[in-house]
């Protein structure tokens, strides 16, 4: 297995669509650049989504169309309908991504239709993406934890990543959508996902709501997975799960992975100045006890 690890920085959509705060272009243009700079090759830059259920993204055209880009960095979007893959890929964007769940109960609360439909609706977004040459990543919600049914099977989880692998997503994202998990939970999930998706087609986006995340990234790490994503400064949560935390942030995993001789490609010091104007603007500490530790 390679000591590689691919970190997909998630902060300036994940991490900046759940603050009550809504960042001007300029801000989030600077903040991604210097993500770039820091050495990040994989951001997620914004949503292609109605402004009325999230605000926070409704200038992610603009974003994506101003931004002064690096050529070795992949700039994606998240599109959750044809509109939204037409508009991203008018706008630039290098990458697409569309977002499932694993339970049917967050399905009907975050896009109104059952899991069956969602899977439908994915279908003419993958076909438009791969006709345009622009490769679809999957993710997969509530993994280990629904906040509105509980537990999710298991089986669930495998069902719906291989579906979304099937279609034509070259990369699935299982995520812990309120942080919930154990890493017994994620040995047993890379384990059962992994016999119909292959592993190194699999990443993790772990929550840290019980500060379990970087437990949970290593225990998946240790299974072969080596594509795991994080947010800097630990930004975000789930606005359609209340009183969830952040994503793990990324100085953290990049703090473990330097100590165990893994590679990132990410200056830390470079990363913890590129949120520090996000933070001063949303007037929010860092949710990362290595941003925290270096100050």
């Amino acid at each position: 297995m390679s000591d590689s690890i691919s970190i997909v920085e998630v902060g300036p959509r994940d991490g900046l669509q759940n603050e009550a705060t809504c960042l001007s272009t300029t801000d989030k243009i600077q903040f991604i650049e210097a993500l770039a700079q820091a050495g990040c090759k994989r951001i997620e830059v914004g949503s292609f989504v109605s402004p009325k259920w999230v605000p926070q993204m409704a200038n992610s055209d603009a974003v994506l169309t101003q931004l002064n880009r690096q050529s070795d960095v992949t700039y994606s979007a998240l599109t959750p309908n044809i509109h939204g893959v037409e508009q991203a890929i008018a706008c630039g964007a290098d990458e697409i991504a569309i977002f499932g769940a694993a339970s049917e109960a967050f399905t009907q609360k975050n896009i109104n239709c059952t899991i069956a439909q969602s899977i439908e609706r994915f279908i003419p977004v993958i076909t438009y993406a791969q006709a345009h040459s622009i490769p679809v990543r999957g993710y997969v919600s509530t993994v280990m934890g629904c906040p509105y049914s509980g537990e999710v099977p298991l089986r669930d989880v495998v069902n719906i990543a291989k579906q979304l692998y099937e279609l034509g997503c070259y990369e699935i994202s299982l995520g812990d959508t309120i942080g919930v998990g154990s890493p017994t939970q994620t040995q047993a999930l890379i384990s059962a996902v992994s016999t119909e998706v292959p592993i190194n087609k699999l990443a993790v986006h772990f929550h840290n709501t019980y500060g379990q995340a970087l437990a949970n990234v290593l225990t998946a790490i240790n299974a072969g997975v080596r594509i795991v994503d994080t947010s800097a400064a630990g930004l975000g949560g789930c606005p359609y799960a209340h009183g969830a935390s952040g994503n793990l942030a990324t100085e953290d995993l990049v703090y473990m992975l330097n100590g165990m001789g893994m590679h990132s490609g990410i200056d830390l010091p470079a990363l913890i100045a590129a949120s520090k104007p996000i933070l001063h603007t949303l007037k929010i500490p860092p949710a990362s006890a290595v941003n925290i530790a270096m100050r």
